[in-house]
């Protein structure tokens, strides 16, 4: 049951969309070798591009498991920067500390920011500790990552509401003016939280996030282990606009998934009633690594102050990706990460990002 006292404070409160100015992204240095089993020697340094890559347009906090690895963690994203534009640049947005955690999924277990939408009293903007439950509790411990927004709050002096059920951020999706896109089969899923049907979880979303109206998908792409998130599928890019992947082989098993999703938001309105416009980006080729499908998707990018940080996979369709962000965001310049061996985690640029949004004065 939603707290009362909760459900009449953050009526004035509502999330903002991701392309709202950021105060910083929230990273997890990756340490977890049962993540990436077979090849973690090889994630460090990518990851330290994609830090210097988003560190270019916006202030990183980048959780390091070891204290002990922190100048040595600074120096290879150092390096990465080089390669990007001036490292010390670069490096003045890049604040390391200790944050112990199980794993690397910020999107999932970082904290979800509201910003309170009219000048009354209260905090200009609260951060919501979902639980968090290694996706269904498929994995190992999870204890540390489910107590980071806690510990942020803390080392931050932000205040820290807990709803008291399971959400992922990756599992949602906001316009900023009312509308939510989510999956079926990632919130209605009994191992998140099985004594709630589609209408108390849809109650929470409102509720907590400031919604009105919460648009429904289906099934999540193959490979994903979320049990479908929303940002392997749909991203909105405006208000008014969803864009969404679309798999043009017949034979591939995305293609009807994509297709099915589709056809459901060409179809659905906006919290006024009005329908929105539909955008779409290809579906890179299979991504298989020793046997297994993995859940590569251009739709997992991350949208940083300036910047488009998109996962890339060596193949034609990186460019078409790329330009199609590029029309939809004008005035963001669109950067690619290398996603190939990221993925093999079963996670790309957004899974591993979580935005922290510029509270209103």
């Amino acid at each position: 049951m939603i707290n009362s006292e909760h459900r009449a404070r953050l009526s004035l409160y509502r999330m903002p969309p991701e392309w709202a100015p950021h105060l910083a992204c929230y990273l997890v240095w990756p340490h977890n070798r049962e993540t990436w089993p077979g090849k973690f020697e090889v994630i460090p340094p990518i990851y330290a591009g994609m830090v210097a890559a988003i560190a270019q347009f916006e202030p990183v906090r980048l959780l390091v498991n070891d204290a002990n690895e922190i100048e040595s963690v600074r120096e290879m994203i150092r390096k990465a920067a080089a390669d990007i534009a001036d490292a010390d640049s670069i490096m003045r947005n890049v604040y390391a500390f200790h944050v112990p955690t199980n794993d690397s999924w910020a999107r999932d277990h970082g904290p979800i920011f509201v910003n309170r939408i009219d000048a009354g009293g209260g905090p200009a903007q609260i951060a919501l500790d979902w639980g968090f439950n290694s996706w269904g509790e498929k994995y190992g411990a999870f204890d540390l990552d489910d107590a980071v927004p806690m510990r942020l709050g803390e080392r931050y002096g932000f205040e820290v509401l807990q709803p008291g059920i399971v959400l992922e951020g990756g599992s949602i999706e906001v316009n900023g003016a009312g509308s939510i896109l989510t999956t079926e089969s990632c919130l209605l899923n009994p191992n998140r939280n099985p004594q709630l049907g589609r209408n108390e979880i849809e109650d929470y979303l409102k509720t907590y996030l400031g919604t009105s109206h919460v648009i429904w998908l289906g099934e999540g792409i193959a490979g994903d282990d979320t049990d479908g998130h929303i940002d392997d599928l749909a991203r909105f890019t405006a208000p008014d606009t969803i864009l969404t992947v679309l798999e043009d082989d017949p034979s591939d098993d995305n293609y009807s998934v994509l297709q099915e999703n589709h056809a459901r938001l060409e179809s659905v309105r906006d919290q006024d009633g009005r329908p929105f416009k539909i955008e779409t980006l290809p579906m890179p080729p299979s991504q298989v690594y020793d046997g297994t499908r993995m859940p590569a998707s251009y739709a997992n990018f991350y949208i940083a102050n300036g910047g488009i940080v998109m996962p890339t996979f060596d193949c034609p369709q990186d460019a078409a990706a790329a330009a199609t962000l590029a029309r939809l965001f004008p005035g963001r310049r669109v950067v690619g990460v290398p996603s190939f061996d990221l993925v093999w985690g079963l996670g790309s640029v957004h899974c591993l990002s979580q935005q922290h949004p510029i509270p209103p004065r």
